[in-house]
């Protein structure tokens, strides 16, 4: 491993569950129609608020490659995680046992970019519009608020990184 390697220690549930979101997640950006979600319209955002006619070309000429995009960092994500493939019938500990997704340093920005669709989607679907508008109860939150642990976590080992060199 080189020394820009950022090793991510995950329970295999974790890792799991991750590989599952990416998989929802490559569908949805995969979507022949895509144009109408609003998930999807929350990642590629108006370039032009306040003129329609420039937006609307922006988009056309720039939303599909930056989906592309999208789908590419996210299947280099999930190549990343192949260590986390599903085994059946595992026993609560081993669910629970760690592993490492060892992260090249050329893959980081692609997890970065991916983690972070990832809860913009979410945020879209459960109606998060700020830090403190959400229901509590939602179990979707949980799982935004994971993904925004692990997207600090690797943000702070990639600093840490950055800092010895």
């Amino acid at each position: 491993m080189s020394a820009r390697t950022i090793v991510l220690p995950l329970a295999q549930i974790e890792g799991q569950h991750l590989i599952a979101l990416l998989d929802e997640f490559l569908l949805l950006v995969d979507a022949p129609e895509r144009d109408e979600d609003a998930a999807l319209q929350r990642l590629t955002p108006t370039a032009y608020p306040d003129d329609d006619e420039a937006s609307q070309e922006y988009a056309m000429l720039t939303r599909g490659d930056l989906l592309d995009r999208r789908s590419q960092d996210a299947a280099l994500v999930r190549a990343d995680l192949a260590v986390f493939e599903r085994e059946d019938g595992l026993t609560r500990r081993d669910a629970m046992r760690p592993r490492d997704a060892v992260i090249a340093g050329d893959h980081l920005d692609a997890w970065l970019r991916t983690l972070t669709a990832l809860r913009l989607v979410l945020a879209t679907r459960i109606g998060i519009t700020s830090a403190d508008a959400h229901d509590p109860d939602d179990e979707r939150f949980g799982v935004y608020d994971w993904l925004g642990y692990r997207l600090e976590g690797l943000i702070q080992a990639a600093d840490e990184r950055d800092a010895r060199f």
